[in-house]
Formats: C-alpha cells, structure tokens, sequence
C-alpha cells in the first residue's frame, strides 16, 4: 500500500518537471519525455489517492455497522 510519502514525491516529482517544461532551451524530444514523466507521475499519485479514499470508505462503513 502506497504512503502519504509516496504521494507527495509524486506531486514533488510533478513539480519538478514542470519546472524543467517551463525552461525555454528545453528541446523538443526532451519536452516529450518530460512532459510523459511528469503524467505517469500524475497519474501513479492518482491511484494513490483512490487506493486513500476506498481505505477510508471502507472504515467509514465498518463503523456505521458497529
């Protein structure tokens, strides 16, 4: 199961890719395998927050049973 650690390195990573998208000697074929980076970065603290969420549905609904 993935951390709040692991999430925020996510975004961080997203950061700093953005970063280096936003640098106007950055070429072409790099601006590519940056911005691919910078969406499977995005995409993986995605899954992480849905695996967050249905943890937290999950506890939600085992205490209204109580």
């Amino acid at each position: 199961m993935a951390t709040s650690k692991d999430f925020e390195k996510k975004l961080e990573n997203s950061k700093e890719i953005l970063q280096k998208l936003m640098n106007p000697e950055v070429t072409l074929q790099d601006s590519v395998k940056y911005y691919k980076d910078g969406m499977n970065a995005l995409s993986d603290a995605q899954k992480i927050l849905e695996e967050a969420k249905l943890e937290f549905e999950t506890v939600k609904e085992s205490q209204e049973n109580i």
